[in-house]
C-alpha cells in the first residue's frame, strides 16, 4: 500500500489543526504539527545561532513587536518554515513509525517546498487553506492570541499580529498560485471540509 502523506498549510488562525483533525477521522491517519517538528529542531540548535528558529526566543510581546515591523515578522515567520523543512522532508522521507501515511499542518508548510517534495514523491498531496474574513482572524486573535496567550499582552500589539497574518496570507497565497498548489478559501463550515476533501480525491 502506497502511503499517503498530506500536508496542510496556510496562515495563522486558519483552522489547519481543526481541518487536520477532521481529516485525521476521514482517512484513518495520524496527524501533527509542524510546531513539533520545529520545536524539536530548535532544541538542537546552538543558543547563540542566529538560526531563524530562535528569532522570538525569550523576547516578551512589547519588545518584539517594538523591534519588527509587521512585514519583517511576516518574512521571519517564512523563513523559520524555510528552517523548519529539512525536519519535514525527512520525516516525509525516512519516518515510518505510521506505515499508512500523515498528516501533517502547520504555518511551516510553504507551497514552493512542497512543490518541490512532489516531484520526488507522487503520494505527498497538499492543501493550502486562507481566510479572507479580516473580523473573525481578528476576533481568533484577540480571543486565543498568537505570541502567547491572549490576557499575556496588550490588545494594541494584537493589532500589530492581525497586520503580519494578514501580509503573510498573501505571501503564501502568491506562491501557492505559482506554484499551483491548491488554495480553499476557509467559511468555518462544514463546506470547508467537504471542498478539501473535493481536492484530495
Amino acid at each position: 500500500m502506497t502511503r499517503r502523506i498530506i500536508l496542510i498549510g496556510g496562515m495563522p488562525t486558519v483552522g489547519k489543526s481543526t481541518i487536520a483533525k477532521k481529516l485525521s477521522e476521514h482517512f484513518g491517519l495520524p496527524w501533527m504539527s509542524t510546531d513539533q517538528v520545529r520545536e524539536i529542531m530548535k532544541s538542537a540548535i546552538d543558543p547563540s545561532s542566529s538560526s531563524p528558529l530562535r528569532i522570538s526566543g525569550g523576547v516578551a510581546a512589547e519588545e518584539y513587536f517594538k523591534k519588527f515591523t509587521p512585514k519583517q515578522i511576516a518574512e521571519m515567520e517564512y523563513e523559520q518554515g524555510v528552517a523548519t523543512w529539512p525536519g519535514i522532508s525527512f520525516m516525509i522521507n525516512n519516518d515510518w513509525t505510521w506505515r499508512d501515511g500523515f498528516i501533517l499542518e502547520g504555518v511551516n508548510i510553504l507551497p514552493k517546498l512542497v512543490a518541490d517534495e512532489q516531484t520526488k514523491r507522487s503520494n505527498v498531496q497538499s492543501v493550502f487553506l486562507s481566510d479572507q474574513d479580516v473580523v473573525r482572524t481578528r476576533s481568533v486573535i484577540f480571543t486565543r492570541g498568537l505570541y502567547g496567550k491572549a490576557d499575556s499582552y496588550a490588545d494594541e500589539l494584537k493589532e500589530y499580529e492581525l497586520e503580519w497574518v494578514e501580509i503573510f496570507n498573501s505571501m503564501i497565497k502568491k506562491e501557492a498560485t505559482k506554484y499551483h498548489q491548491p488554495i480553499v478559501e476557509v467559511n468555518k463550515t462544514n463546506d470547508d471540509l467537504i471542498n478539501i476533501l473535493e481536492i484530495l480525491s
